[in-house]
């Protein structure tokens, strides 16, 4: 006959000392079981303080952004309206005087060359109908009646087209206006040419250009320091000896010091050595990108297969005999994946470093917005999407026929 640990049931102690453990079991599992929502508790905690004292010290105000929002609508305007299109125009313009009052009935003519613009009644009061008559103008042009003041701005009243001998005429009833002497000015386009592309679109597509061959100069540089390099920041390579790790470690701060420094500022300090324009852009791309390419590079040298080149040095061959016939053919379809995401991502980078004067689209899109010019802001803003765009689905096609 087994005892019972033989038999798999629990052997019988004494009962003093099983009524023991079950005591000082239950408080254990009671601690076991709380313990997980003490630390979520601690930590939702902590998470709470870190944001409150987040929201503080950004200062959000949702009452100032709400008041703000409607100051926005011209901008938003403006930059779904972009400057993309332009006709050459001729503007004929005509001006007389209009009285709003108690004044003379009679017709009020102004004439410019052989254009003749006239109002009926040369004196108006609110509520009588009115007559705006011209012609000698351009035929089927689309035109203006503004209404001015010595006091205040132009203010559109209707528009108008002339027919094909260039006349018009446009009857309403006159609407409330303060008495006063005003001058009303009529305003033809007539266009001279047909439509053609704009001097903002021109303009940001040569800096665009500009900017897209920044951006594969800055990879391009980028990629013929960060190789060499990678290879002396990966560790399978270089440990085994108090050289090659020493050589790592240095590469290896090389990398995370031109990364960690933020590409616009790395940008504006480039700006001050070489001047403002796309050489700084360049350079600026280029530091960063050993930083980043080096780090992704190294990194891919240390993931591969040890086995072949164990059987490489297996074989007696050299430590340059390793690194060309076992690890180069091994990562090669990731340097390529690697390098054209890169130039991908200095598109992107080089729209916005040309903002702190380092050339390309970026250092236009800065003086449009400065001078408030919304929508050849908005020309500058959906070119850079599109040729964004454009290469991004480039090169992840590249990409997929690479690797």
């Amino acid at each position: 006959m087994t005892d019972g640990v033989e038999s798999g049931r629990p052997a019988l102690g004494d009962p003093l000392t099983g009524s023991r453990e079950r005591r000082h079991g239950a408080p254990s599992l009671w601690l076991r079981a709380i313990t997980p929502s003490v630390r979520t508790i601690g930590l939702l905690l902590l998470a709470a303080v870190a944001y409150a004292y987040a929201w503080r010290v950004t200062k959000i105000d949702l009452e100032q952004l709400v008041v703000g929002l409607p100051n926005v609508q011209h901008i938003i305007g403006g930059l779904l309206r972009p400057d993309l299109v332009a006709q050459d125009v001729e503007i004929a313009a005509v001006e007389t005087p209009l009285r709003v009052g108690v004044g003379s009935a009679e017709p009020s003519t102004g004439h410019v060359g052989g254009q003749r613009f006239s109002v009926t009644p040369g004196s108006i009061r609110p509520g009588d109908a009115i007559t705006f008559e011209g012609s000698g103008f351009a035929p089927d042009s689309e035109g203006r009646l503004l209404l001015g003041h010595l006091t205040t701005r132009s203010r559109l009243i209707t528009t108008v087209r002339t027919d094909g001998a260039g006349v018009f005429r446009e009857s309403f009833v006159w609407p409330e206006y303060a008495a006063d002497d005003y001058i009303a000015q009529i305003e033809i386009r007539h266009p001279l040419s047909s439509w053609r592309p704009s001097e903002t679109l021109l303009l940001s597509a040569e800096k665009m250009v500009e900017t897209v061959f920044l951006a594969l100069l800055g990879t391009t540089f980028g990629v013929l320091v960060s190789v060499p390099l990678s290879f002396l920041g990966a560790k399978n390579l270089m440990r085994g000896s108090a050289l090659g790790l020493g050589a790592y470690y240095a590469v290896r701060t090389i990398f995370n010091l031109t990364r960690s420094v933020e590409v616009l500022i790395i940008a504006v300090i480039m700006a001050v050595v070489v001047g403002i324009g796309p050489f700084a852009g360049v350079m600026a791309l280029v530091l960063h990108s050993i930083g980043a390419m080096g780090k992704l590079y190294s990194e891919a040298i240390e993931s591969i297969d040890p086995g072949p080149l164990e059987a490489i040095m297996a074989t007696g061959a050299s430590r340059l005999q390793i690194v060309i016939f076992g690890v180069v053919p091994e990562v090669i379809p990731q340097f390529i994946a690697f390098t054209m995401y890169r130039w991908d991502i200095n598109v992107r980078m080089s729209t916005v470093i040309g903002l702190v004067g380092g050339g390309g689209i970026g250092f236009l899109l800065i003086q449009y917005i400065n001078l408030l010019q919304w929508s050849q802001a908005g020309t500058a803003i959906w070119l850079i999407a599109a040729v964004v765009m454009a290469i991004d689905y480039a090169s992840a096609w590249l990409r997929e026929r690479a690797v």
